[in-house]
């Protein structure tokens, strides 16, 4: 059972919203699959990533077209990890050597000749962001030979503003522009892409915060749970490409499970190919892009909910069956 677990960024997803915090989601869906395809917002948590083995770390923009039938997906024993920094500095350089030690990893480390910007905006009350130096920043990493890409640099924001968002919560206000820094660059590489900020600057901030943002207030640089997400990161292939083997394509995806409210490519390419939805109520966000039971979807309360539907659905086991109390046998309508 192949399985699509999003949780996006930038839109206060109750589960997920924050760093990491969904990564025990990720757990138990990839206890009830096979293969569990997940965007890294799901697990990106700072110093720490904890998806299961049985994940394929695949960046927003990449499963859009993977769900569209415009690429496939094969899962390599082992990537080259290009690093690109603002600033080569003992934190950077200490950080993908920690990871490499750790994670058994292979990377290498390059200064951009222009540094890359990510500005960080809300707009209607969504994070977003403008990016600016990453076209330079294709053309320098365009002479190297890697199979993805991490970026660790800086995020533009007011102080006041994180500060805000730790003290008082609401939507994770750098998560919007590091989206869009990841779509653009990666669909311009055609290769995985993730990034991870460093050098926040909130002065003499030391209070303790809500658990779900805790790993940020401990980590000094946030470019681990990227570099492990990286490491076996699913390359992207044709999707005629039959040549090769480990490949994964759209039509072996069982079905998605999504947060409550949001629609986007990823829920209409799973419509056009009659792929089931999942709905999680309990994972609100600011959205309301569909109405609560609407019939193109499968709703459930909780991800406890949604791993039994799925452990029922690997089990060959009508869902209504083992819930009371029970339909009687219903007379067949023609179709």
């Amino acid at each position: 059972m192949n399985v699509v677990l999003i949780i996006p960024t930038g839109i206060d997803c109750e589960i997920g919203g924050d760093a990491g915090d969904a990564a025990p989601v990720a757990k138990l869906i990839g206890s009830c699959c096979d293969r569990l395809i997940t965007n890294p917002n799901v697990v990106n948590a700072s110093d720490i990533n904890e998806m299961p083995p049985n994940t394929w770390y695949v960046e927003g923009s990449i499963l859009d077209r993977f769900l569209e039938k415009k690429c496939a997906l094969k899962k390599p024993f082992i990537n080259k990890i290009l690093v690109v920094v603002n600033k080569k500095d003992y934190q950077s350089i200490n950080a993908i050597s920690a990871a490499r030690m750790s994670l058994g990893i292979d990377a290498e480390i390059l200064q951009l000749d222009t540094p890359l910007q990510l500005i960080a905006t809300m707009a209607n009350g969504l994070a977003s962001g403008d990016v600016y130096g990453w076209e330079e920043l294709c053309k320098q990493v365009s002479n190297y030979e890697f199979d993805a890409l991490a970026i660790a640099t800086p995020i533009t924001i007011a102080e006041e503003t994180i500060i805000k968002y730790f003290k008082e919560g609401g939507v994770n206000p750098v998560g919007g522009v590091e989206a869009v820094a990841s779509k653009l660059i990666s669909d311009e590489l055609n290769k995985p892409v993730a990034h991870g900020p460093v050098d926040y600057s909130m002065g003499d901030f030391r209070e303790v915060v809500d658990p779900r943002k805790a790993v940020e207030i401990i980590t000094e640089n946030f470019i681990h749970c990227v570099l492990k997400g990286l490491h076996q990161a699913p390359r992207i292939v044709r999707f005629d490409d039959y040549s090769q083997e480990r490949i994964l394509r759209v039509h072996d995806i069982d079905i998605m499970i999504s947060p409550m409210g949001c629609f986007g490519r990823p829920h209409q390419a799973c419509l056009d190919r009659n792929i089931p939805i999942m709905v999680v109520r309990e994972n609100k966000t600011v959205l309301n892009d569909f109405e609560d039971n609407d019939p193109r979807f499968i709703f459930v309360d909780n991800y406890i909910e949604a791993a039994g539907r799925l452990q029922c659905l690997k089990a060959g086991v009508h869902y209504p069956t083992v819930r009371r109390p029970v339909e009687w046998t219903k007379e067949a309508n023609r179709s």
